[in-house]
């Protein structure tokens, strides 16, 4: 029974709540730095990108490995995805704000997609599965809003907004770490 029991991937998610937390103190400290600047170079910001995207592609793929099922390949799709977005920014940051500037709402929606999906995956088991639909549906907001900004105005647009998204991000996995804490006692 115990052998079983230190196998399931559930349990080992649950004990391992406080990564959840310290990945988002992290992107909170992400966010604190990307809104710091005040008239960044689009080669900053392309580099800021990439090592967004590489965070969150080990993020996903760290948590891919400790989650089971479905979750497991989502996770790690998308991990795989945004490490190949984050190698090519790292590459070549101008083109990588050029190119992210003209695709910033369809970035945002497609985000803020995943935030809903996984919200609503999370009701029965998150107490606070709303933070999460809240901020999908502001990211989906946005998308509308900065697919109509000219490229001048997207440099601060998509800085500040990329500082907005971290935040979120870790807003979110500070709260998911303290309620899969609390089913820590439950389980």
């Amino acid at each position: 029974m115990e052998a079983s029991v230190a196998s399931d991937p559930f349990r080992q998610m649950v004990n391992l709540w406080w990564l959840w937390v310290l990945t988002g103190v992290a992107w909170i400290v992400v966010a604190l730095v990307v809104l710091q600047f005040d008239q960044a170079s689009i080669t900053t910001v392309g580099v800021l990108i990439g090592i967004m995207f590489l965070s969150a592609g080990v993020q996903n793929l760290l948590f891919g490995s400790l989650a089971g099922g479905a979750a497991k390949w989502i996770l790690w799709i998308f991990g795989v995805l945004f490490l190949i977005a984050g190698v090519i920014s790292l590459i070549h940051p101008e083109n990588t704000f050029a190119g992210v500037a003209d695709i910033l709402g369809f970035l945002f929606l497609c985000v803020g997609v995943f935030w809903l999906v996984q919200a609503f995956a999370e009701r029965d088991t998150n107490d606070l599965w709303w933070f999460g639909l809240i901020a999908g549906i502001s990211l989906i907001i946005l998308a509308f809003w900065t697919s109509g900004q000219f490229f001048i105005h997207k440099q601060y647009t998509l800085l500040v907004f990329a500082g907005i998204w971290a935040l979120f991000h870790g807003v979110g996995d500070i709260m998911r770490g303290f309620q899969i804490r609390k089913l820590k006692t439950l389980v």
